[in-house]
């Protein structure tokens, strides 16, 4: 009798072919979406749910000599573009001749083995992400030229981003007849990957499907086991207890029942196959189990092979195998036929071999004891080393792991050069990052390293998100080391200096660049640079004078710099900062700067994107609202054209600050939620997102939230010492909050910091959200005469800077003070109205007219003043601003005048579950204020929040007030509420 655990003659199980069950709808379409080039296929999953095989069988008609297959392999840092160039090098070396115009000659640096074949090389292009650009409009010309119908890119998750961006341009503008297929697991993507962006496209230029493959259920289960065992026999008992541990994912079921079989726990008994003792053996819970027990029933070259293909971690021949694995040559043969034979490795492309799964691999690597693992990654890089040329991203790995840190840090440090040679700044980053933090080196080499990062990580044109800090943290090691020469410690400083700024580190960013410039003398250009941060007043200690000196002195060094790329860039840190001064003559800078709309070289274009960015953002500072928009798409359109993504959120966030200030607010609450939540974006763009979610849900009257959101943002700001005009709507919106709730002191101390701040430097046209905050809450606290000093200061300050917003804040803050004195200030309200309706700013023209309206009241005009609030309400409540309508409605009421309402999306019904207002109602009892504290602070009758409460006790199922507390409490209905703010120092510490 034969060994039970090989099965039968023929036994599908053993032949490594798995079938092909359920998911027909998918394959449907994806099937139709192959027959209408040009598309773009999206197949989605978990690992091992059937997305490869649902490829697979789509394509089983289809010429294989017509489709190309890129597989990425999970590698910590993947060389740029090294799956598609894999793909692409073995049908080019095939194919009889290369139908290429001279752009093909950007190829030769990644398909050496063409050489004779390419045409010749093109010139050098200084500018990285140029030559980027034609590298990938030459392989998009390599794709056709070479036939190719259909594209396959496998794991797109692991996908390096120079892949990426190659697919999002070949994607814009498709050839005619090409079908791209991408699979990938949506819970294994990045947050920093370019994927979502590729995903989402629109379907514009080409065909889009996309499907998301699903579990099998346990009919399909059950199906799934019959193919495999070659019957249509499997009980039910069975099918639905593999199906409960294996969740009906294909592969899991795969693997679970090859070991079964292999252990003989399934047998053939009337025709069925069936388990023999169900109670008794638990299926192993992961992949893993049952790979590695596979593995151990193997021979000891197939698991050789095994171990050396799991450290290699992606497809390679039979002498790389064999090298790395250490056998001759009979033992690699019968090796790889008995890991072949076994399922867990297949033939990738011709004579190229890989793990089936990725779990498979996984789960044998990580089952190599330490020192082995060691020997093998020696020998992978032993081997590799001597190929041409030397695949130095995978040597650098193999070398880490086997310990060698010299010839580590050498091929780390290539492998950083050729991704940013690439394009791929990110990856250079990462490989920089690691040199430097994981071993000693010596002085010249660690200074060099410290350069190169600070170069990529501000230079680069993608997003680093988190990765910024941790730049920060390695050039501040470097410089506090004191091994940088003073030759290069002036570029060093500004780097550190630029990064700090990145990650709003402002009076941090202050100090670096101004020690920077001593050491500058020999690099006019890079003091120049610096000499401009330094004038842009956004350091909370430094008064006005001091950054114009600095302006000045950048001013006249801007003659010596020959180089237009030298002096575009300061030309658009001159303007920005005469801005932030508040002075016109920046509009007419940033004009001469932007009159060079015909630059066309990638560092220019950078320049302009930036210049109309941050006059765009101080657009949104002076007033000159109508000019955002257009500035944010000539930005947009600038940085597209580059490539350059790590400004896009900056972009976004702007216009989200012109939504809040113009009143667009329908969808602006996500779009603000989704800015505060990217990784992607830089600290002050996530803060600034908050702060605006803070002031819509105090004005939308969530009190709670409104509370959290303002409250950690005027920390954090205070924290980092941020010093920004944009960056003072959360105290402004908190102190608003305090002054309803009828505590003055607490809002009198939120804003302190940021009055001081302003009052030092002088830069009293930033305030427009927060003078007139400031004032109401001087007057409420019996200040009168010091609110009215307060703006005459503001007066004095502003002095015609700043512009039409900082002026209608002006004319608000006198009405205040008017009113407060008991003079006539309904003419100056009214003229503060006027001045908000001209700027297209409806929130605070609503205010200012509530303001006049109630002056008018209290004059004796009821019917004029009670039209007006009449009408002021119903807008406010059209705008979204229901705490300010509701506080209008309660007067409105007092005064005898019915207020309806009606929702603008239809009737609200909550069942069971607390309204929002119910839950504002029992958080505030919960706080211990009584019925009547409640109504007044919001701005209801005490018979209306009676009705809340009691309905609120009737959905928790409580009859006092204290059980409804305790109740909403212990069931998490009620959230702890952040402390009361401490008054804030004048003067941050400097960090």
């Amino acid at each position: 009798m034969g060994d039970p655990r090989r099965g039968r003659a023929g036994d599908p199980l053993l032949r490594g072919a798995s079938p092909f069950v359920g998911h027909a709808d998918d394959l449907a379409a994806v099937a139709a979406a192959v027959q209408r080039p040009p598309a773009l296929i999206l197949v989605a999953g978990e690992p091992g749910i059937g997305k490869t095989r649902l490829v697979q069988e789509c394509l089983a008609l289809h010429d294989p000599g017509r489709v190309a297959v890129a597989a990425c392999p999970p590698l910590p840092e993947p060389f740029p573009l090294g799956p598609v160039v894999d793909s692409l090098r073995r049908r080019a070396v095939q194919a009889p001749e290369l139908a290429l115009s001279p752009l093909g000659g950007a190829l030769r640096p990644l398909f050496p083995e063409l050489w004779d074949r390419l045409p010749p090389p093109l010139a050098a292009l200084t500018d990285p992400k140029a030559t980027r650009h034609r590298l990938f409009r030459a392989l998009t010309e390599l794709v056709e030229s070479l036939g190719i119908d259909v594209l396959v890119v496998e794991d797109a998750h692991w996908a390096d981003s120079a892949t990426l961006e190659w697919l999002l341009t070949l994607c814009a503008t498709p050839p005619p007849g090409l079908v791209v297929v991408l699979t990938y697991r949506p819970t294994d993507i990045p947050a920093d990957s370019l994927l979502p962006r590729l995903v989402s496209l629109p379907a514009v230029t080409m065909t889009r499907v996309r499907v998301e493959l699903q579990p099998l259920d346990v009919a399909e289960t059950r199906t799934l086991i019959a193919a495999l065992v070659g019957t249509s026999q499997v009980s039910e008992e069975f099918a639905g207890f593999l199906h409960a541990h294996t969740d009906g994912v294909p592969l899991a079921i795969e693997e679970c029942l090859r070991l079964l079989r292999d252990r003989r726990d399934i047998v053939e008994r009337g025709g069925r196959w069936v388990r023999r003792v169900l109670a008794e053996l638990q299926v192993p819970p992961t992949i893993r189990d049952s790979v590695l027990e596979r593995v151990s029933r193997l021979p000891a070259p197939a698991r050789a092979i095994l171990d050396a293909a799991a450290v290699l971690a992606e497809p390679a021949d039979e002498p790389t195998l064999g090298a790395v694995a250490d056998l001759d040559e009979a033992g690699v043969r019968s090796g790889l036929a008995a890991a072949l034979a076994s399922g867990l490795l297949r033939e990738v492309d011709p004579e190229r071999y890989a793990f089936r799964h990725v779990l498979d691999s996984q789960s044998v690597g990580e089952a190599i004891p330490v020192t082995e693992r060691r020997r093998l990654h020696r020998r992978a890089a032993e081997y590799l080393e001597r190929l041409d040329p030397a695949p130095v991203v995978r040597l650098r790995r193999h070398f880490r792991e086997a310990g060698d840190h010299a010839a580590w840090c050498r091929y780390a440090e290539e492998s950083a050069d050729l991704a940013w040679e690439s394009g791929d700044g990110r990856a250079a980053v990462v490989a920089l990052l690691e040199l430097l933090t994981a071993g000693d080196h010596p002085p010249e080499r660690r200074a060099r390293l410290a350069r190169k990062l600070g170069e990529v990580a501000y230079l680069g044109s993608a997003a680093l998100g988190s990765l910024s800090t941790r730049v920060v943290e390695v050039l501040r090691a470097v410089l506090a080391d004191g091994v940088v020469p003073p030759s290069e410690r002036g570029e060093l400083r500004l780097l550190l200096g630029r990064m700090l700024r990145e990650v709003s580190e402002e009076p941090e960013a202050y100090a670096a660049m101004e020690a920077a410039v001593e050491d500058l003398d020999h690099r006019p250009e890079l003091a120049a640079r610096a000499m401009l941060n330094l004038a842009m007043p956004l350091v909370p200690d430094w008064p006005v004078a001091r950054h114009r000196a600095w302006l000045d002195r950048a001013t006249a060094l801007l003659p010596r710099l020959a180089s237009p790329s030298d002096r575009l860039p300061c030309e658009v840190h001159r303007a920005t900062t005469l801005l932030l001064l508040g002075e016109e003559e920046g509009w007419r800078a940033a004009a001469e700067v932007e009159a060079r709309a015909s630059a066309r070289r990638a560092p220019e274009r950078l320049a302009l994107a930036r210049c109309h960015l941050n006059t765009a953002q101080l657009a949104v500072v002076w007033g000159r609202y109508a000019e955002v928009r257009p500035r944010l798409e000539a930005a947009l359109e600038h940085l597209n054209a580059v490539g350059y993504q790590r400004l896009h959120t900056t972009v976004r966030m702007t216009g989200v600050h012109l939504d809040w200030y113009t009143g667009a607010w329908d969808g602006l609450a996500d779009k603000a939620a989704d800015i505060a939540s990217s990784e992607l974006a830089v600290p002050l763009d996530r803060l600034h997102a908050r702060q605006v979610l803070g002031a819509l849900a105090l004005a939308r009257g969530a009190r709670d939230e409104a509370l959290r959101h303002l409250t950690e943002v005027t920390r954090e700001y205070a924290r980092l010492g941020v010093v920004d005009p944009l960056a003072l709507l959360a105290a402004a919106a908190l102190a608003r909050l305090h002054r309803a709730d009828g505590n003055v002191d607490a809002a009198l101390a939120v804003v302190e910091r940021d009055i001081t701040v302003i009052n030092r430097k002088g830069t009293w046209w930033w305030a427009t959200d927060l003078v007139p905050v400031a004032v109401d809450c001087l007057v409420a606290a019996g200040r009168v005469e010091e609110a009215a000093r307060l703006v005459d200061r503001f007066a004095t300050g502003l002095d015609g800077r700043g512009g039409p917003a900082p002026a209608a804040a002006l004319t608000t803050c006198q009405a205040i003070v008017t009113s407060a004195r008991g003079g006539p200030a309904a003419d100056s309200f009214a003229a503060a109205r006027e001045a908000w309706s001209a700027l297209s700013r409806p929130y605070d023209e609503l205010l200012a007219a509530e303001r006049e309206a109630r002056c008018r009241l209290a004059a004796g005009m009821d019917e004029h003043g009670l039209a007006s609030l009449a009408h002021v309400q119903e807008r406010l409540w059209q705008l979204g601003a229901r705490w300010d309508a509701d506080r209008v409605a309660r007067t409105l009421r007092d005064h005898g005048v019915g207020v309806t309402r009606t929702w603008r999306r239809g009737p609200r019904g909550y069942g069971d579950q607390l309204s929002p207002r119910e839950l504002e109602v029992v958080g505030l009892v919960a706080r211990g204020l009584t019925n009547r504290q409640i109504a007044d602070l919001l701005y209801l009758s005490p018979r209306t929040v009676g009705h809340h409460l009691r309905s609120a006790m009737r959905k928790l199922r409580v009859t006092t007030r204290t059980a409804v507390a305790v109740t909403a409490t212990e069931t998490g209905l009620l959230h702890p509420e952040p402390a009361s703010p401490e008054p804030v120092p004048a003067e941050p510490r400097n960090g």
